[in-house]
């Protein structure tokens, strides 16, 4: 009989579950962390978690993980009340951000540890843990570094000693909570496509948290942004990138300027003029347009919507971004063509290319 792949082997371990986050609420000194959260990961999806320190990314993978306990609110997975189940009955795989590697165990070692720790009725044999380890260091790209320590690998390979140990238990779901936040640039964008290269490949339906927007918009199938414990929106990467749902996506997913707009039959005015911005139906009156730098564009100072002097010119790739200073000391960027006869201290306007239109209030 053929030998079956590592790979293989991780998918046959069964059907890949959906995780339901129901009305989930959880208080820390009086201060909710997570208000009424409700939030479905599909079977075999790879959702990021995005938001700022203190959105409560982190509480609310501790929660499904069983690591905390929510004040209100259940947690499934796969139609089954997982609330009050301890985190070994979970069959949760975890990886921190550091780690949490023992520096006294081999590589090897620190991969077998979640079976060797079992109860001997369910604790596989040893030589059935040894083959497991080498499928899982093969699978990671760490196969002949089992009897290594983790001070002779680079956080790089910790970390995917980390993923190795996870997916050891043979875990319903993957949680990582910040896995490349303390590596270097380099290295976490190698480690990006790699981890996404093991998720297809094992089909484990996965929860990873993240502030860096470029992670989570690379590597998810979606992604929910938090804000001060509420979900603000789900959805595809070009979901929340295109259509964002509220000022705060919009303006924590990248850079953006705001204007005071005015909504009246059907069209978006600025300073008067209309913006070639479409509208919200049946709205009306006051509203905040955003504009990415480029959705503006630099023109002869005293035409299009705003007045400014160029105070700075930076390149960006093949870009260009301009910082423009108005008048009430706000300060807008605007990317240009590499090509530019834009100098700092010239006077220009400002035209509105795009925007999204948000009702004040």
């Amino acid at each position: 009989m053929e030998p079956i792949s590592p790979v293989a082997r991780i998918a046959e371990q069964g059907q890949a579950v959906d995780i339901r986050v129901a009305d989930v609420t959880k208080v820390f000194a009086g201060s909710a962390a997570l208000h009424d959260v409700n939030l479905t990961v599909r079977p075999g999806e790879l959702l990021a978690l995005l938001g700022p320190s203190g959105s409560g990314k982190t509480t609310l993978l501790r929660v499904i993980a069983g690591l905390a306990q929510a004040d209100r609110g259940q947690v499934f997975f796969g139609g089954s009340d997982a609330t009050r189940l301890p985190v070994q009955k979970r069959q949760v795989g975890f990886v921190f951000q550091h780690y949490a590697l023992f520096k006294h165990m081999s590589v090897a070692d620190n991969v077998a540890y979640g079976l060797k720790v079992r109860e001997r009725a369910n604790r596989p044999s040893k030589s059935e843990i040894q083959r497991r380890v080498s499928e899982l260091l093969d699978l990671v790209q760490l196969s002949g570094f089992d009897n290594r320590f983790p001070a002779q690998l680079s956080g790089g390979q910790r970390q995917r000693v980390a993923l190795a140990r996870a997916l050891a238990v043979e875990p319903r779901v993957l949680l990582l909570d910040e896995p490349f936040g303390a590596l270097d640039a380099k290295v976490r964008k190698d480690l990006r496509a790699w981890l996404r290269d093991i998720h297809e490949r094992t089909g484990k339906t996965t929860v990873f948290v993240t502030h860096d927007q470029d992670e989570a918009l690379e590597l998810a199938d979606r992604v929910a942004v938090l804000n001060q414990g509420r979900l603000e929106q789900v959805g595809s990467p070009d979901d929340v990138q295109d259509h964002p749902a509220t000022p705060f996506v919009m303006t924590f997913l990248g850079q953006a300027a705001r204007f005071n707009a005015e909504i009246r039959d059907g069209r978006v005015l600025v300073n008067g003029k209309p913006a070639p911005v479409a509208a919200p139906k049946s709205t009306i009156g006051q509203a905040s347009l955003y504009c990415r730098p480029w959705h503006l564009k630099p023109v002869p100072a005293g035409h299009g919507y705003h007045q400014g002097i160029v105070s700075g010119i930076r390149r960006l790739g093949s870009m260009r971004r301009i910082e423009v200073s108005q008048a009430d000391g706000k300060k807008l960027e605007v990317e240009v063509a590499l090509v530019t006869n834009l100098s700092v201290g010239e006077e220009i306007g400002l035209d509105i290319l795009d925007g999204v239109i948000f009702r004040d209030g």
